[in-house]
C-alpha cells in the first residue's frame, strides 16, 4: 500500500553519517529504489542542507564529531522550516536509554547498526507514506475549512434577504456533508497511526519467524481477504451461516478455539472454501498469524475509507466552488444549466439522502448566456420548496429538454399539492401559507423575477400528490435586463 501512495513522487532523502562506507551503502540502496539521496558527512552540513532544500526524510547517525545526531535533531525541530521533517536515527548504540532519548528529541524511528537493508527500506517507505498522508490530510482540511468559511461569508451577505431562508438550510446540510468524511478520515488516520505505533517494530521479527512456505500462505490469505468483496457484503444472517460452516471445518481439523478462528476468517471475508489455508490453520502460531493478517487487512480498509471520504469531500468542495465562483458583477456568462442543478443537488445531498428519491431525466441541453448564480438560487428555492411540501419524504423528478429556441426545466414532487384557490397567488410578493415567522413570501417572487430577467417564464400545475414547476429559458437572450 505505501509504495502505491508515493510511487509517482521521487522522495528526497538526506543521509547523514560520518562513516564513508555506511554513507555509500545507504546512498546506493536508496538510489536503487528511485529515491533522490543527498549524502552529508557531519552535523553542521546536515543542518545547512536541510534548511537550504528541506528533504522529505532524514536518516541521521548519532555518534559524529562536532554536533552529534541528538543535537542536530533538536535544532531541526526548533526551526520552523525543518520541524516537520521526519528523522530516523540509525546508530550502533542500542541501549534503551539512547533510543528513548532519540524519540524525546523528535525522532520518529530508530534503526540499530548493523542494519538490514530490507528493514531500512521498509521503515523509510512507511514514514514517507505517513508523512504523505498527513500532508494530504492537511491540504484537504485546509480546502474544507476554506470552503466552510466561504459559505459562512455568503450567509453574511444574504442575511437580510429571503435567499437566506434556503441558504440557512443549506449550511447545516453542507456542514454535515463535510463533517462526515472528516470524521471518517480522522478515525482512519488514528487507526493507521495506532497500528504503526504498536506493531511496526514487531513486523520484521514476525516475518523472520515464518518459513518461506508459511509466508506464502500468509500473503495468500491476506490477498484473498483484500480481493473478496462479495463476502464482505453479506448480511448478518449469511455471515452467521458462513461462520457455522467454517467452524465445523475447523473443528474437523481439531484446531483449538474454532469459534474465534471462524470469527476472524469471516471478518477477513474468507469464503466457505478454506482448504487452501489448511496448512496455515494447523500452524502452532496460528493465533499470531491471524491477528497480524487482520491488522494489516484493517490497515488497508482504513486507507480505502480515507480514499472514499476524500472523494466525497472533494465532490462537496467542488460543488461549493461551483456555486460560489459566480459573483454579482452584472455580466452574463456561458453556463450549463444541468451543472448548476447538480451543484445544488450536491449541496442538498444531506437533506435528500434519507427518505427522498431524486430522479434525473436530463435531455441534452446547449450552454446558454445567463446569470448562473441567480439561476442556482432558482433551483435552490424550487428544490427547497419541494422538500418542504413532501416533509422530506417522497420523490423529486427533474426533467430537462430543448424546445425549439428555449430550454425547459421542470421539478415535480409528490407532496400534498397546492390548493386551486391559491395557486394563482403563489408568485405574488409576500404571499405565504406558512405560519407567521417561518416565511416572508418572497421566495417564489424572487424566482419569478430572476426568470423574467432571463426573458423566461415559470408555470405551475398541481394536484394532490403531484406538483410540477416548469421553467422556460431562451437559449439566446436578445437584450439586457435589469437585475432583480
Amino acid at each position: 500500500m505505501n509504495q502505491n501512495i508515493i510511487n509517482n513522487y521521487k522522495s528526497n532523502i538526506l543521509v547523514v553519517d560520518d562513516t564513508p562506507a555506511n554513507l555509500r551503502l545507504l546512498v546506493g540502496i536508496l538510489t536503487e529504489k528511485g529515491y533522490k539521496v543527498r549524502p552529508v558527512p557531519n552535523g553542521e552540513l546536515a543542518l545547512s542542507a536541510a534548511k537550504g532544500i528541506p528533504p522529505d526524510l532524514i536518516l541521521l547517525d548519532i555518534m559524529m564529531p562536532g554536533i552529534d545526531g541528538y543535537q542536530v535533531c533538536t535544532q531541526l525541530k526548533a526551526d520552523e522550516t525543518t520541524k516537520d521533517i521526519p528523522v530516523i536515527f540509525i546508530s550502533a548504540i542500542s541501549d534503551v536509554v539512547d533510543k528513548v532519548k532519540g524519540f524525546a528529541v523528535g525522532g520518529v524511528d530508530y534503526i540499530t547498526k548493523p542494519f538490514h537493508i530490507e528493514e531500512v527500506l521498509a521503515r523509510v517507505e512507511t514514514h514517507l507514506s505517513i508523512c504523505y498522508l498527513q500532508r494530504s490530510l492537511k491540504t484537504k482540511n485546509d480546502e474544507l475549512s476554506q470552503a466552510l468559511q466561504q459559505l459562512k461569508n455568503t450567509q453574511n451577505h444574504l442575511i437580510q434577504s429571503e435567499k437566506m431562508v434556503a441558504l440557512g438550510q443549506l449550511i447545516a446540510g453542507v456542514a454535515h456533508e463535510l463533517n462526515t468524511p472528516l470524521g471518517a478520515i480522522r478515525s482512519s488516520i488514528g487507526n493507521i497511526t495506532d497500528f504503526l505505533h504498536k506493531n511496526l517494530a514487531q513486523l520484521p521479527q514476525f516475518f523472520q519467524n515464518l518459513s518461506p512456505q508459511r509466508q506464502a500462505d500468509f500473503f495468500n490469505l491476506l490477498q484473498t481477504s483484500l480481493d473478496n468483496t462479495q463476502t464482505n457484503s453479506l448480511s448478518s444472517k449469511e455471515k452467521r451461516q458462513l461462520k457455522r460452516a467454517l467452524q465445523q471445518q475447523i473443528s474437523d481439523l481439531e484446531i483449538a478455539n474454532s469459534d474465534s478462528v471462524a470469527n476472524i476468517l469471516v471478518s477477513l471475508g474468507v469464503g466457505e472454501d478454506i482448504q487452501p489455508f489448511f496448512p496455515l490453520l494447523t500452524d502452532p502460531n496460528l493465533e499470531t498469524i491471524l491477528k497480524t493478517t487482520y491488522q494489516l487487512f484493517s490497515l488497508q480498509k482504513s486507507a480505502q475509507t480515507i480514499a472514499t471520504a476524500t472523494d466525497r469531500a472533494a465532490k462537496v468542495v467542488f460543488a461549493l466552488r461551483s456555486y460560489a465562483r459566480y459573483d454579482y458583477s452584472g455580466e452574463k456568462v456561458e453556463a450549463n444549466i444541468i451543472d448548476g442543478i447538480e451543484t445544488v443537488l450536491t449541496l442538498y445531498h444531506n437533506q435528500c439522502k434519507q427518505g427522498v428519491e431524486v430522479i434525473r431525466n436530463y435531455g441534452e441541453l446547449p450552454a446558454i448566456q445567463c446569470y448562473p448564480d441567480e439561476l442556482n438560487q432558482v433551483w435552490i428555492n424550487l428544490i427547497h420548496n419541494s422538500l418542504q411540501a413532501m416533509d422530506n419524504q417522497g420523490t423529486i423528478t427533474i426533467n430537462t429538454r430543448q424546445n425549439q429556441e428555449n430550454i425547459l426545466v421542470s421539478f415535480t414532487d409528490t407532496g400534498k399539492g397546492i390548493p386551486p384557490e391559491i395557486i394563482q397567488k403563489i408568485f405574488a410578493p409576500f404571499f405565504t401559507t406558512k405560519p407567521t415567522g417561518e416565511g416572508s413570501g418572497l421566495g417564489l417572487d424572487i424566482v419569478r423575477r430572476i426568470i423574467e430577467k432571463h426573458q423566461g417564464k415559470i408555470e405551475v400545475e398541481s394536484i394532490p400528490g403531484k406538483t410540477t414547476f416548469t421553467v422556460s429559458l431562451p437559449i439566446q437572450i436578445n437584450k439586457e435586463s435589469n437585475h432583480v
